[in-house]
């Protein structure tokens, strides 16, 4: 890299000055200096103050360039790079300037933050939510022997003898580092993602604490593949009124994740509730269409569909019509003709106690189907 930095010097004096910088972090990474070096290092090198602040160990450092602490307080950030470690944001370097950023800062600040990563990954704390996956599909895994799980709990930072926790979860737009930061704040949480679910390894899981817009099913067994069995089961009969669901919670619903597939869409309740919700992606539904003229007609079927089950869903819910037209904010002589034109779609009676745990069961087993 020095040869090169040389070679390349005549040419390009930012290229020849990039370069440096790089080698100049190259050898400290081989030297496998601590994060104080690191900062004076970089202090140094910039003829500024350098920080390095650690998020999980609550962690910062700032350095002058004469290599001695900075003073307080701390004086204008000239840039910003984020410390990114097992995909995971732990922390930031900055320079501190007087005036506007020189022009190899950015250079500068992507090599130092590679550096604190490969520090942290070395000596510590490195506090990391975020696990290899591998490790995660070794504690949930029901093939995995005893011995095995129990290595591979430790190496994840889980101490021997207290219960681990597990959860199902899905998380669209927040990062599952912050979720599991956010429901287990005080104790050790790792996650991972696996088969487009996030897991959830934790020494306990606050299910007020879930952020909105998480779904996430919540394991009971001490076990952790058992629970972790559990979990996604509960996670796949969430709802929009129910987003966390504790699979201790769900009684003998939890038998209908046993049952296969064919068995639930033949079932005449569930195949009548496929019907009436439209069953979007369902084979035979797309089989019966007509093309441009279904596609011309989707929206307002998604909306009517999207009504039927938000009506049903409440009702079920509620046990009355009075408590599901205040859930749904409509009047409850409107819910009543939902509820009617809903119960002679299905050829159930839904206010009877037997139709309506024929609708509720229904419902489950068609979440279970849409899964």
């Amino acid at each position: 890299m020095e040869a090169l930095a040389v070679r390349l010097s005549g040419l390009d004096p930012y290229v020849d000055g990039a370069l440096r910088i790089v080698a100049f972090y190259d050898t400290l990474m081989r030297r496998r200096v601590d994060l104080p070096a690191l900062a004076r290092a970089s202090a140094g090198l910039a003829e500024c103050v350098a920080g390095i602040g650690l998020r999980g160990a609550g962690r910062t450092i700032r350095v002058g360039p004469d290599g001695r602490e900075a003073p307080r307080p701390p004086g204008p950030v000239s840039g910003t790079v984020p410390v990114v470690l097992d995909e995971e944001e732990i922390g930031t370097v900055w320079l501190e300037r007087a005036g506007p950023a020189g022009p190899l800062d950015e250079v500068l600040l992507d090599r130092l933050a590679l550096a604190v990563a490969g520090a942290v990954e070395r000596y510590g704390p490195a506090r990391t939510t975020m696990a290899d996956p591998a490790l995660v599909e070794l504690v949930i895994g029901a093939e995995t022997d005893e011995a095995a799980r129990a290595r591979a709990l430790r190496l994840l930072g889980f101490a021997a003898g207290p219960v681990v926790r597990v959860a199902a979860v899905r998380s669209p737009r927040l990062p599952l580092d912050q979720v599991g930061g956010a429901v287990c704040p005080g104790g050790p949480v790792k996650a991972a993602r696996i088969g487009g679910v996030g897991v959830l390894l934790a020494s306990g899981v606050d299910r007020d604490r879930f952020p909105a817009g998480v779904r996430a099913g919540l394991g009971a067994a001490d076990r952790p593949d058992l629970a972790w069995r559990e979990a996604r089961t509960a996670l796949r009969l969430t709802t929009a009124r129910e987003p966390v669901l504790a699979h201790a919670e769900l009684g003998a619903l939890a038998l209908l994740a046993e049952v296969p597939r064919e068995v639930l869409r033949g079932n005449p309740d569930v195949a009548a509730l496929v019907r009436l919700a439209g069953a979007p992606g369902d084979p035979e539904e797309e089989a019966r269409g007509n093309g441009d003229s279904r596609e011309a007609q989707a929206p307002r079927e998604a909306r009517e569909a999207l009504d039927t089950l938000n009506t049903l869903e409440a009702y079920c819910a509620a046990g009355s019509l009075r408590r599901a037209a205040d859930a749904l904010h409509l009047h409850h002589s409107s819910v009543a003709r939902r509820v009617d034109l809903i119960g002679r779609a299905l050829s159930v009676d839904l206010t009877t106690p037997t139709g309506l745990t024929r609708a509720r069961m229904a419902l489950a087993a068609w979440r279970l189907l849409g899964d």
